[in-house]
């Protein structure tokens, strides 16, 4: 059996690939902002007193967590022209992409809420320190410190996760592996490079991370250890 590999005919097609993969960064960084946002809201509205938000706030987790992804895509995508609302598939995807991360992103928040030992708080009330202080300096920013690693490995997963929004033809890398290789005939050859071009995406996505580590938590910028 012969294998006979001819990447030239791909590689001629690299201004696609790049097109593609700078759409997968797009909805990767969109996602990601607004899905930190979400996770926090919900991990704060899942540790409300108010047992309607929390509940509220739990089904809402609960519901994506238990869904695959392509689904919730179709949801929104099948949903909204139902109602006669049109978007492009650009910003369904988005729009799917930070509904879904936005629920793993609300319990990883939400465990570093919980691993904030009680005492510090009474120490930082015993110091007359206002709501809003002890909220952002005591709780929230030292709890999103500690689970920093895991929603850098969540939004890594998002990116990698973004290529089933192919199926609504959101024209990011996977969907444009998918046009190269019914046109070339390559498959092989087209899907080997799409791997590589991930991989190096993942790369870049957890440089920027442990950058970004390094820059907004100065005691992990001490240690050494920005993931």
């Amino acid at each position: 059996m012969n294998l006979n590999l001819d990447f030239a005919v791909i590689l001629e097609r690299w201004p696609t690939f790049v097109d593609g993969a700078l759409l997968t960064l797009q909805l990767a960084f969109i996602a990601t902002v607004l899905g930190t946002a979400i996770g926090v809201l919900g991990a704060i509205g899942r540790r409300s007193s108010h047992p309607i938000v929390s509940r509220l706030c739990g089904i809402y987790v609960e519901a994506i967590r238990n869904t695959p992804l392509l689904v919730q895509i179709f949801l929104v995508y099948f949903g909204l022209a139902s109602l006669g609302v049109k978007f492009s598939a650009f910003t369904v995807a988005a729009a799917a992409l930070t509904i879904n991360v936005g629920a793993y992103t609300t319990e990883i928040i939400r465990a570093g809420f919980d691993s904030i030992p009680r005492g510090q708080i009474e120490a930082a009330e015993g110091l007359a320190l206002s709501r809003a202080q002890i909220y952002w300096h005591v709780v929230m920013w030292p709890a999103i410190e500690k689970v920093y690693p895991s929603l850098t490995s969540q939004f890594v997963l998002l990116m990698l996760a973004s290529s089933v929004t192919s199926q609504i033809s959101a024209e990011e890398l996977t969907a444009v592996a998918n046009y190269v290789q019914s046109d070339t005939y390559r498959a092989f050859e087209t899907y080997i490079l799409v791997a590589l071009v991930y991989i190096v995406l993942s790369l870049i996505m957890r440089a920027g991370f442990w950058l970004l580590g390094f820059v907004i938590f100065p005691r992990r910028r001490r240690l050494g250890t920005p993931l």
